[in-house]
């Protein structure tokens, strides 16, 4: 029996009136891969769309243990008391082998999740490129459709999650750790060169001292690399989230670079260019979605499969096999 069709219209004006189920309830729709969810989901999007866009969207990334949550924690909560509201986005880690997620951020940032200016949505990844949630980039447009003016994503900080993120936010925030040894430990020339901002984290108490050192060093990594574009000189800071110390110079230096993007009309090229990569993103998406319901290809499949396996097929003849299977090339 199928179920009836959702009240679109009902959906859209709880999110304008901004109501957290409503809320809650339009990013559950757009995350979900049935493909009757994603049509209603793009019919929704269509209605958020003219009240979207007007946010301050930052990515947020580090490696595990940085302390992103508790550093979102401080600085979410210092923007509400300034009168913002913000929604979160936090990207969490899924299970490749059981696909389950620990969705653990609400307890992270305690305030936040109690915040009535502040939504905070916890997404498992699902296996997706990078970490970063598939449907991330329909969920901003909800949470600013509903009127959230700072946006952040967060991510799992492993993989090209950096790289995805940064394509879908107007600031990319890199928080870093000072370690023992070699400071520049695991961080690579790439995740730099995107970085708008870097703030080393737990610069308190002992590793005070270690913080600020690890910030001279990875300043002159930059120099070094030559950094970002000459309109913007990305600037490394220390704080502690934990503290609470240097988080509003740290938001300081996120709003005057979103000023300079504003000044130079890099901010409207930059979300162009993003809407851009999100189309052949999701066409991406739809033709291997496609290729891989086909059912001539999912016939193939387990044959080219079993012969890979006994060393009579190669992947790369396995691929051409599968797509002469789904009528797009020549068997060779």
């Amino acid at each position: 029996m199928a179920r009836a069709p959702l009240d679109l219209e009902a959906m859209a004006a709880g999110v304008r009136a901004r109501t957290p189920a409503w809320v809650a309830r339009a990013i559950t729709l757009v995350e979900s891969t049935r493909a009757d969810h994603q049509a209603e989901a793009q019919q929704l999007l269509t209605m958020l769309t003219p009240d979207a866009g007007r946010s301050h969207r930052i990515g947020i990334s580090g490696v595990p243990g940085v302390g992103k949550s508790t550093f979102i924690d401080a600085l979410g909560s210092d923007l509400t008391a300034a009168g913002h509201r913000v929604a979160v986005l936090a990207v969490d880690p899924s299970s490749t082998r059981s696909r389950g997620s620990i969705l653990g951020d609400k307890t992270r940032m305690a305030r936040l999740a109690a915040d009535p200016a502040a939504y905070v949505r916890p997404s498992p990844t699902a296996g997706t490129l990078g970490g970063v949630a598939k449907a991330t980039r329909e969920a901003i447009v909800v949470v600013e459709a509903a009127g959230y003016d700072i946006v952040i994503v967060e991510t799992v900080g492993v993989g090209q999650s950096e790289t995805t993120v940064a394509d879908m936010v107007d600031t990319f925030l890199l928080l870093a750790l000072a370690r023992t040894g070699d400071q520049l430990q695991g961080i690579k020339k790439g995740i730099l060169e995107i970085a708008d901002v870097i703030a080393v984290n737990k610069a308190d108490g002992p590793h005070e001292a270690d913080a600020k050192r690890a910030a001279r060093e990875l300043a002159g990594a930059l120099r070094l690399i030559g950094g970002s574009p000459a309109a913007w000189t990305t600037p490394v800071l220390t704080c502690s989230g934990a503290a609470g110390t240097g988080v509003a110079e740290v938001w300081a230096q996120l709003t005057a670079h979103r000023k300079t993007l504003e000044e130079n009309g890099d901010l409207t090229r930059r979300r162009n260019d993003q809407q851009i990569s999100w189309m052949w993103a999701m066409a991406r998406d739809a033709v291997l979605s496609r290729f891989l319901a086909d059912s001539d290809v999912r016939s193939a499949a387990g044959t080219a499969e079993q012969q890979i396996r006994d060393g009579s097929l190669t992947p790369a003849q396995a691929v051409e096999r599968l797509l002469a299977a789904y009528g797009r090339l020549d068997p060779r």
